[in-house]
């Protein structure tokens, strides 16, 4: 069994810090890496996916609403055509830092509220994965388990990545806890890995379906974060699992 780690990086500003860039990445097989509009800037884009290329990760685009003040985890609404260039352009920047750099992207994945909004929404999933189709067929786009977005995405024949996540806690429904909620995001790191095998050996139930997961989450942005990843990879290999890029 094999399943992809990501990790959502570079979501700092001006002077770059590596701070838990640096200590996630050797152990995650893909990096959704911020492009400006809710973190990030070129600067920053830059030197993580020099970073990224320096472990041989995966370099996906991260974008977002342009939120900076709310981290882009503010719910926003646009037409169709606004949300297909927004995500057009965000995708286009961060690939033409990576082609530069000798990379080339592999992914796309919605960032906070974007993510979470095309996760129930038909029409903005289709607008978001649309603007991924017009930049490259060969992009995978990552989305939420048994959501709009994925199922959206896999119609217009995209390549997709069903995501889970192990340092967020779960409704019974299969959707996450929104983040107001005690709990719902996960500091431990020895639960984050239980969590983590979890769900790549069970997966998410919706209902009657059961969806396992291609890759799992850990936010860069969570104090812990070095050592989620270091304790998610330990758990995985000792369950015989290996972690594989997409």
């Amino acid at each position: 069994m094999n399943i992809d780690l990501n990790c959502d990086l570079g979501e700092s500003f001006g002077r770059y810090t590596l701070g838990n860039d640096a200590a996630v990445m050797p152990y995650i097989t893909s990096a959704n890496i911020a492009c400006g509009f809710h973190a990030g800037d070129p600067s920053v884009m830059q030197a993580t996916v020099r970073l990224a290329k320096q472990h041989g990760v995966n370099i996906g685009a991260h974008p977002g609403w342009p939120d900076v003040e709310g981290f882009g985890r503010r719910e926003m609404s646009f037409s169709a055509e606004e949300v297909e260039a927004m995500v057009l352009y965000q995708v286009g920047a961060l690939a033409a830092i990576a082609r530069a750099e000798g990379a080339e992207l592999r992914h796309v994945k919605p960032h906070g509220a974007l993510y979470n909004q095309a996760a129930v929404n038909a029409a903005l999933a289709e607008a978001v994965a649309g603007a991924v189709k017009r930049f490259s067929r060969d992009l995978v786009l990552v989305g939420l388990a048994g959501s709009s977005l994925v199922e959206g995405a896999r119609g217009i024949g995209l390549s997709v990545a069903s995501e889970a996540f192990p340092d967020r806690a779960y409704n019974p429904d299969g959707t996450l806890m929104p983040r107001s909620l005690p709990g719902a995001v996960l500091h431990n790191p020895a639960a984050v890995a239980e969590n983590a095998l979890r769900l790549a050996t069970e997966g998410i139930r919706f209902g009657e379906i059961v969806v396992l997961p291609d890759t799992l989450c850990l936010h860069g942005d969570n104090e812990t974060a070095a050592e989620n990843a270091r304790l998610v990879r330990e758990k995985l290999a000792a369950a015989g699992i290996a972690v594989k890029g997409l």
